[in-house]
């Protein structure tokens, strides 16, 4: 345990960005599940509504440097290819 003040402080803080960045992640995995279950049932209204909320999530991710940026246009890439893959078929 920290014994300075502003070490104390600093634990908090750690402790709370934590826990954000944790439930920001996990929405965004979430989310990413959904779109990619509405693929696997073939669903196209149900992927395209996941699709619009997986990226918003991604891209809350990428804003605040809870993942890269490259990383978050790599799955909005992907997950719009499998999307856009029930369309055409």
């Amino acid at each position: 345990m920290p014994n300075l003040k502003s070490a104390k402080k600093r634990l908090r803080q750690n402790k709370r960005r934590q826990m954000r960045n944790k439930a920001q992640k996990s929405a965004m995995k979430t989310a990413i599940k959904k779109v990619l279950q509405a693929v696997e049932q073939k669903d196209e209204q149900q992927a395209k509504e996941a699709l619009k909320l997986a990226m918003k999530k991604i891209d809350k991710a990428a804003k605040t440097h809870l993942i890269h940026k490259n990383k978050a246009n790599r799955k909005k890439s992907y997950l719009s290819k499998l999307v856009h893959s029930l369309t055409s078929s």
